[in-house]
Formats: C-alpha cells, structure tokens, sequence
C-alpha cells in the first residue's frame, strides 16, 4: 500500500493518517459487538467493547501489520453467539458487520475526495485516497473463508452442520494457514476479486 514509502517521504502525512487508520480496525470491531448487542447479545457492552476508546481496541501485532502491509486487526470484540435471538442469521450479520464498516469507511472516503475535489498529490488527497484504499483492503482481506476472519463465520451461518463443524476445527490452525497462505501470494488473486467488487458495488453508488 505505500505506506513505509509515505512515512519516509512525508511524515507528517502519516502522522495525519494514523488515527483515521486505526480507527479503522475499531470500527470493525465495534460494529461487530454493535450489531450482537442489537441481537441479544450483551457481552462486548458487559466488557467495555462498545467503546471509541482505542486502548480497548488495539492490537500491537495487528497495528504493527497495518501499517507495514496495509492490513491488520484489533482485538476481536467477544460475542457469545448462543446468546443472539437467531443464532444462524445472528451469525451472518455479526460477521458481516466489520466488513460493512469498513466498505462504508472506504465510501465516505471516496465521496468526500469527489466532493472537496482536493488538490492531487496534497495531503487532504493523500488521506482520503489511503483511507480508501485501506478500508478497501481490511473488508477485502477480512471477506477470505478461513477461520478466524469474518468471511468463514458468514460461511458457516449458510453452511451445513457438517462443514460448520469442519470449519470451526480449522480455526486454531487458521491464523497460521492465513499467513502461509498470504507469504506464498495463493489470497492475491482472492483479494483481488473480493477488491473488485467492493469497488464495483462503490461505484454502482457514486459512479
């Protein structure tokens, strides 16, 4: 994403960046324990989740990769999914929403830059255009079917039991299998794809 290449070419731009990317990764989570709250579920309000305060959030490692590689995480906001009133939509939605989010981020990002008509190349383009991209990147990313992100929770509120079940037995192994998996470039195409229709479905919106 650039992001090593802005922080020794203009400092003071990513210094700017920092906190709309960080809070980034908050508004997933916080939308996921938004959305079980809404559901049933009280566990992320009973632990202090449900909160713009970064220091519930923040994963070191996750804000570390944010801002080498472009994507990352905060820590998982906790949902008991047996407490949600319909555990199987319950489970599509809570996933779904940190995905939402992010696209919703990278949307506002995008009218914002159509609508400031900002001058290219300075920092208020800079911003927007890596808040974009980035958000683009965290929906992108978190939409891949391997436990634990999002896109292999969606999966399993529409699967069988028995994959469900094959699904939730990779989830200990899966942030292993993620990282080999990305080392080897075997996601990029997958990201692409899922990059492509977010931006598709964006510009359906704001052509």
């Amino acid at each position: 994403m650039g992001l090593l290449k802005l922080l020794i070419n203009d400092p003071l731009t990513f210094i700017l960046l920092a906190i709309p990317l960080l809070y980034s990764v908050i508004l997933h989570e916080l939308a996921h324990g938004w959305v079980a709250y809404r559901m049933g579920d009280s566990t992320a309000k009973w632990q202090g989740r449900l909160s713009l305060n970064p220091l519930r959030h923040l994963d070191p490692l996750g804000t570390l990769m944010l801002f080498l590689f472009g994507f990352g995480w905060a820590k998982p906001v906790p949902v008991n999914f047996s407490n949600l009133r319909d555990m199987r939509t319950g489970l599509i939605l809570v996933s779904s929403a940190g995905i939402i989010m992010n696209m919703f981020l990278a949307f506002i990002a995008f009218f914002l830059y159509r609508f400031l008509s900002p001058e290219p190349g300075g920092v208020l383009s800079t911003l927007l255009y890596y808040l974009a991209q980035i958000n683009i990147i965290l929906a992108s990313f978190n939409m891949i079917p391997i436990p634990p992100l999002d896109g292999s929770r969606i999966l399993m509120g529409f699967a069988p039991a028995r994959l469900q079940y094959t699904l939730s037995r990779l989830e200990p192994y899966g942030f292993f299998i993620i990282i080999g998996l990305l080392y080897l470039g075997a996601l990029d195409p997958l990201i692409a794809l899922f990059r492509w229709l977010i931006l598709s479905l964006i510009g359906l919106v704001l052509p």
